[in-house]
């Protein structure tokens, strides 16, 4: 796509605010896993981090313009090492600096073992009304090749305390694609976490990243032919089950989607948090898309005579097409084609070019006022976003 051909508009819609929290501490670091984590060394700072995560985002106030946040989620590392007490300071420290939604979403990620579960009520009562919590796999041979210090039995466990809780709702996040997976492994993990009815479930491939573990040492993971019978068969028993995919990776029960994921998604605006989190933020003066991300380690984070600040830059007008769709293509929810001009602040014709081309090809289907990826074009999505580049 070529610069000169896009023009902006005059005025835009400011999406949704939600707010990204990063807790960036782990007993370990799992194998898999290119977050920015830190395994844990003595005791977490938790009340002088709680401090600076409120300043972090005092300094980010500017960028509010008066919306209410429409989810939280606090992620991670481990944010369950975080005592309940710690997490409610954090919960009313940001409700003071910023006004909540009515019926607002707030996630936050928990690992199951069996300390980390035991604070589930602890957190309902610091306002967390939507728990996520890491199984990953339902099987001990896996949980062991992936590094997790749970077992199944644990995770379970965990499953049924977010059920007889008071929570919202609660998301089990399973992988698949593991090192030695077979197609029965996959199912049988499905089929347990599925038995536990959970609303919603994060289903995901393993992929190897760099600056990991796996990424110097790769595993034996299952073939292409595998993982596609994996995705199709693991599709249909959650299909069976009664949980309709909404997202690449995310499916749930109905009116059970994570709020905060299709405010992501949806290239609603986010800010970020504590140790290396990353927000997404625009400037209603011109339109402007800004990425922002923070300090990576604890130690420069909490350095008083530093910036929370690491790095700031403005989305290139003519990326702003890529950075739309491949955000917004992963939901398998039809696209508002005003949304594309609300948001982005640009023509149509913008992209009429590469919109044609994925017509033709089958990727994508077009009404008047929106736009729909094709069973293909959710199998080929990486093609599909190479168009708008």
């Amino acid at each position: 796509m070529s610069g000169p051909s896009v023009n902006k508009l005059n005025s835009l819609r400011l999406p949704p605010l939600s707010l990204y929290v990063h807790i960036p501490w782990c007993v370990q670091k799992c194998p898999y896993c290119d977050f920015n984590s830190h395994t844990l060394k003595g005791q977490i700072p938790e009340a002088e981090y709680i401090q600076d995560l409120l300043a972090d985002l005092t300094s980010e106030l500017t960028r509010v313009y008066d919306r209410p946040l429409h989810s939280i989620f606090i992620g991670g590392g481990t944010p369950s090492l975080i005592s309940a007490e710690g997490i409610k300071t954090l919960l009313d420290g940001i409700e003071a600096l910023i006004p909540f939604q009515e019926n607002i979403e707030i996630t936050m990620e928990a690992n199951p073992g069996t300390v980390e579960a035991d604070r589930f009520h602890g957190y309902i009562a610091a306002g967390v009304n939507r728990i996520s919590i890491g199984v990953q796999s339902l099987q001990a041979e896996k949980l062991n090749l992936l590094g997790r210090i749970h077992d199944p039995d644990e995770a379970i466990r965990a499953a049924h305390i977010a059920t007889e809780s008071a929570l919202n709702s609660f998301n089990l996040d399973l992988m698949h694609g593991l090192p030695h997976q077979h197609l029965s492994d996959a199912l049988y993990d499905l089929k347990t976490a599925t038995e536990l009815a959970p609303p919603h479930l994060s289903w995901y491939q393993l992929t190897i990243e760099q600056n990991t573990q796996y990424y110097s040492k790769p595993p034996t993971l299952p073939d292409e032919d595998v993982l596609w019978n994996i995705f199709e068969q693991g599709h249909e028993l959650l299909s069976k089950a009664g949980y309709e995919q909404y997202e690449i990776s995310g499916y749930s029960k109905v009116g059970m989607q994570c709020q905060h994921n299709l405010n992501y998604w949806r290239f609603g605006d986010y800010i970020g948090i504590g140790c290396g989190a990353h927000g997404k933020l625009t400037e209603p003066k011109d339109g402007s898309i800004y990425r922002r991300s923070k300090t990576k380690h604890p130690r420069g984070y909490m350095d008083a005579t530093k910036p929370y600040l690491d790095s700031e830059f403005a989305v290139a007008v003519d990326e702003l097409p890529f950075e739309f769709f491949m955000n917004r293509f992963r939901l398998l929810e039809p696209t508002p084609k005003q949304d594309f001009i609300d948001f982005t602040g640009l023509e149509l014709t913008v992209v009429a070019q590469p919109i044609e081309q994925a017509i033709s090809k089958g990727l994508l289907t077009e009404t008047a006022t929106h736009w729909q990826v094709t069973k293909l074009g959710q199998r080929y999505l990486n093609s599909l976003f190479d168009l708008f580049l």
